[in-house]
């Protein structure tokens, strides 16, 4: 009986023992890349199907390049899996995305391999070209390698590091990972451009054959050189019909090549590394490849949708059948389908999430009236104010993490003009497995300073579709927040009630100490207040549903009934909805005792929303702790008054 060989992964702990092996062996080494990739994911769910696309890549780049002295630079960092078990994180690669492991995406502080941190789109180009800029002054010689989705590549900031890197003329290459996809399809003129290059067999045959003879007379010094550019370039005007958008940007064009023929992805990187200046590589791969459900269906394998079988990647469901809240995000798409029937004025629009955000279900239903605009919030955010300046109702939905890439024109193009433009902010507070890069902890903060600006958040469902109802009535910008995840009511569907702007409610009564809350959090507020009523302790809660305006006659009674205040949110201390309670209290000369729970000043990693509550000291038990603490030194300060 012979014993099984030993997997070749298994004998690769860093690049160094990657480049041992020969070219040849890396057909097998990606398979069981893949294959380890799959294995991990069905167990521990995490982004899938962009890691699975670029494992051939991923392979060829570090078996090619001297890393970490050359410098990989990975965009938003959704395929970086492969990379992360080459680079030494195998044996730790079980941790992924877990509270106290590794991250789900490059982070600097935990390899140095990882030379640049990320989690946003489109950064990538700008990052690498300050890196080549800085090794040119320091005279140094390394390989500075952009990887960028052609998902990634819509985003305004890509284009700017292109503009930017063909004038600086560094040596920087961009790997232009081309799979027609972001999370959902791609979309706009790009996604068409890149198209009409990869689909084109005369183009790519004829590419084939010239520039064989080409490369054989480049040899000749700088003329033959400039020739050889110069027929290259009229090839791909004549047979594509228009000049090469990327040669147009000083980039020498490559491609477009196999992203799964791993051996011709090494001899093209070896190859590339040889010319100098600014060179973009096409490459065209299929995400999810080598997993039938993950190429099959990209948007729902983005990331792992659950644990599954690895074999038939059938999910394994839960045997609990008890109807389950909605998530908020499919309150918002069937709130928004359902206002838009009613009203004809509301328009939707999402940078390139509308199944993350369910806008799918306006796109599907009202194709005319519903809006994908690609990865590229700031055009979203201007984008809807030209609709409302228009007498459009636009609901415009981001990620409360990636509405912070539009920041200036939420000021400059709506609220300065005074535009009912309504963001929709989903996933604010704590995210959970996707970490710092993507908690949605700052919107109360950011946006409530801003003139003009209605800042909300609802405690659950119900409140959020009547925010909705309400917003489309408004006269200026409208912010709404919610988070991640599921509400609390299987009921919600109920018929639309305004809500007045600015007014909270009082969720229970009590005596001595009053906890303010504002959104989701709330309910947590809730199960540690009747936890509270067993042990004889009664405070009251209110539900602000308002940051900004703030109910002024809600903390008036507070501050006039409570001597002792609790402010709770999902969100930044610093500037957010305790600080706005603060700031009242100050204009109108209250002393009363107040501690703030929310999210402190540092950036919190990941884990599951549940530990990093705990973590931060809003779960149950910190709400608990704190009213506890509280109401114990009520009790000896009354004692001590009595004698």
């Amino acid at each position: 009986m012979t014993k099984e060989s030993p997997r070749l992964l298994d004998l690769i702990n860093n690049p160094d023992d990657l480049k041992k092996f020969a070219i040849k062996d890396l057909v097998q080494i990606s398979a069981e890349l893949r294959q380890f990739i799959i294995e991990s994911v069905a167990c521990n769910p995490g982004h899938f199907g962009a890691s699975l696309g670029v494992v051939e890549l991923t392979v060829a780049l570090h078996y090619v390049l001297n890393t970490p002295h050359d410098k990989l630079v990975w965009d938003v960092g959704h395929q970086a899996y492969g990379h992360k078990i080459l680079t030494g994180r195998r044996e730790n690669f079980h941790t992924n995305r877990k509270y106290g492991g590794i991250s789900g995406f490059p982070k600097v502080s935990e390899s140095q391999y990882d030379s640049f941190g990320v989690g946003h789109a489109s950064t990538s180009i700008s990052a690498a070209l300050g890196m080549a800029v800085a090794e040119r002054d320091n005279k140094e010689k390394r390989r500075i390698v952009a990887v960028i989705g052609d998902g990634s590549m819509t985003g305004g900031l890509a284009f700017e590091g292109l503009n930017n890197a063909g004038m600086e003329k560094s040596n920087l290459l961009v790997i232009l990972n081309d799979n027609n996809m972001a999370i959902d399809a791609n979309v706009g003129a790009l996604k068409d451009y890149l198209l009409d290059i990869a689909t084109s067999k005369t183009y790519n045959k004829v590419k084939n054959d010239v520039w064989r003879f080409l490369g054989s007379i480049s040899q000749f010094g700088p003329n033959a050189q400039r020739m050889v550019q110069k027929i290259d370039n009229s090839l791909k005007s004549i047979i594509l019909r228009h000049s090469n958008l990327f040669e147009s940007l000083n980039f020498r064009y490559f491609g477009p090549v196999d992203g799964h023929d791993v051996v011709l992805l090494a001899r093209v990187l070896k190859d590339l590394g040889d010319i100098d200046g600014p060179k973009l590589l096409h490459v065209k791969t299929t995400k999810g490849k080598g997993f039938q459900q993950a190429e099959k269906d990209q948007t729902l394998w983005h990331h792992a949708p659950g644990k599954f079988d690895k074999q038939t990647g059938e999910l394994y469901i839960s045997g609990d059948k008890t109807p389950q809240p909605p998530k908020y995000q499919d309150v918002f798409g069937k709130t928004i389908v359902e206002l838009a029937k009613q009203n004809d004025k509301i328009m939707g629009i999402t940078p390139a999430m509308p199944t993350g955000c369910s806008l799918n279900l306006m796109m599907e239903e009202m194709p005319d009236r519903a809006f994908d605009v690609g990865i590229a919030e700031a055009h979203a955010v201007t984008f809807s104010a030209g609709l409302a300046i228009q007498g459009k109702i636009p609901f415009c939905n981001i990620y409360s993490t990636f509405m912070q890439r539009a920041f200036d024109q939420v000021i400059h193009d709506v609220a300065l003009q005074n535009l009912n433009v309504i963001f929709c902010l989903d996933r604010g507070g704590l995210v959970g497995a996707d970490g710092a890069t993507h908690h949605g902890v700052f919107d109360l903060a950011y946006m409530r300073m801003i003139p003009n600006m209605i800042v909300s958040a609802p405690m659950n469902e119900e409140e959020l579709r009547n925010l909705m109802f309400t917003a489309q009535f408004g006269k200026g910008p409208f912010s709404i927040r919610y988070p991640r995840g599921n509400g609390v009511m299987a009921d919600w569907e109920k018929p639309f009630t305004e809500i007045e702007i600015g007014k909270g409610r009082l969720v229970s009564k009590g005596k001595e100490i009053a906890v303010l809350s504002i959104g989701h959090i709330g309910n947590i507020v809730q199960n540690a207040v009747r936890k509270l009523e067993k042990q004889n302790i009664f405070p009251a809660h209110y539900d602000m549903r308002f940051v900004k305006p703030i109910d002024e006659e809600i903390l008036h009674h507070v501050c006039n009934n409570f001597q002792k205040i609790v402010c709770v949110e999902d969100g930044v201390i610093s500037g957010g909805f305790g600080s706005a309670v603060l700031e009242f209290m100050a204009e109108n000369n209250y002393r009363n005792q107040i501690k703030l729970l929310g999210v402190p000043d540092k950036f919190i990693d990941h884990g599951t929303q549940f530990e990093l509550r705990k973590e931060c000291g809003f779960d149950t038990e910190g709400i608990l702790k704190t009213i506890e603490e509280i109401a114990c030194k009520q009790i000896r300060v009354e004692k001590k008054a009595a004698g």
